[in-house]
């Protein structure tokens, strides 16, 4: 086989996750010829969380192999460029994409499950923030272990007036924004919506984020104004949202669902947290699968999720030896290929029919 009929047969492979064929998704990049029997593939994913890849050089062996009857040594190598909506531009946001991670009720973990997000998506080599849009409960500094107060640096604009923009924190290399950071932990903050409104603005404006892959938006509980300010300001890659197995717990999550429906925010799926003994387990995959909703996994009550949790070392729970990491990296994939699947709009996606 010369080096074409090589890259015939793998551009007609079909991609596992996305189903697609990888010619269709542009993710053959190259295909080196060494010899007769030698070759070097080189695949680009959607994601640097694309989960088990090695799936795709198995086929691009098998496919190989059998095209040429005989025994092959192929390479496969793997590289990554994030595909996104990149929809922040008419504010100067430079990310490719935000997702909103929001919950029906309090106390189900969701802030949790977003740091957890933040953190495996930047394990896998991804550029990431995490905004806490929950302004009367912030909780994200505490569990990304992170303190002070961000800088506000004058810096000088594309038509060459001065701007002011807030400099985010960081943690483990993933920028942080907080209105934790700007107000003493013990005090309450009591704010009308219009304030509301111009802080969460703010934070998504006026940070100065950088480039990023991923932001993540751990919203405030409940199905307030929150979703439509972010739905107004950008245009979200999806919403993941957050229960608990038990059936009071998916009532509210039903109604989280169909707030992010309401105000045209795609809906990536839904996690169930703290699955096991006490709570019950697959509440929420039944619920999924009766709602016609992508699944992304569920995360088992762990102690050790919440001592990493008080402790602000949720980093730690993505350690090779953490019992946590294969269910909370999990989720992660799966979020990140289910947003590759909505931007490539692939036939198999579930259409969401709640009403």
């Amino acid at each position: 086989m010369d080096q074409s009929e090589i890259e015939s047969i793998i551009s007609e492979i079909t991609d596992p996750e996305i189903g697609r064929s990888l010619g269709e998704l542009s993710m053959l990049k190259s295909v080196e010829r060494e010899d007769d029997n030698r070759c070097n593939v080189q695949i680009e994913l959607p994601t640097p969380a694309y989960p088990a890849r090695d799936r795709i050089g198995q086929k691009i062996i098998e496919a190989i192999q059998s095209a040429s009857g005989s025994d092959w040594d192929v390479t496969v190598n793997y590289s990554s460029c994030v595909q996104g909506k990149e929809s922040g531009g008419t504010i100067g946001l430079r990310v490719k994409n935000v997702i909103a991670v929001g919950s029906g009720k309090g106390g189900v973990g969701k802030s949790t499950v977003a740091a957890s997000l933040a953190h495996g998506l930047h394990s896998c080599g991804a550029k990431v923030g995490i905004m806490d849009a929950d302004v009367y409960g912030p909780s994200i500094p505490h569990l990304m272990g992170v303190t002070g107060q961000p800088a506000v640096v004058e810096q000088t604009a594309a038509d060459g007036s001065a701007i002011n923009r807030i400099q985010p924190l960081e943690a483990d290399g993933i920028k942080v924004i907080s209105i934790g950071f700007f107000v003493p932990e013990e005090k309450a903050v009591i704010w009308r919506g219009p304030m509301l409104h111009k802080t969460l603005t703010q934070f998504m404006k006026d940070t100065d984020w950088g480039e990023l892959d991923y932001l993540i938006v751990d919203m405030p509980p409940g199905t307030g104004d929150v979703a439509l300010t972010l739905s107004q300001l950008v245009g979200l890659a999806g919403a993941v949202v957050v229960c608990t197995p038990q059936q009071v717990a998916l009532l509210d999550a039903v109604k989280a669902i169909n707030m992010f429906q309401q105000v045209n925010i795609p809906l990536l799926g839904m996690v169930e947290n703290m699955s096991g003994e006490i709570f019950g387990r697959g509440g929420a995959k039944r619920k999924a699968e009766e709602m016609n909703v992508p699944f992304l996994g569920e995360i088992p009550i762990q102690a050790e999720i919440r001592k990493h949790g008080d402790a602000g070392k949720i980093v730690d729970l993505f350690k090779e030896d953490s019992p946590a990491r294969e269910s909370l990296m999990n989720v992660c994939e799966q979020t990140a290929i289910e947003i590759a699947r909505t931007l490539l709009k692939t036939p198999s996606m579930p259409t969401l029919d709640i009403l």
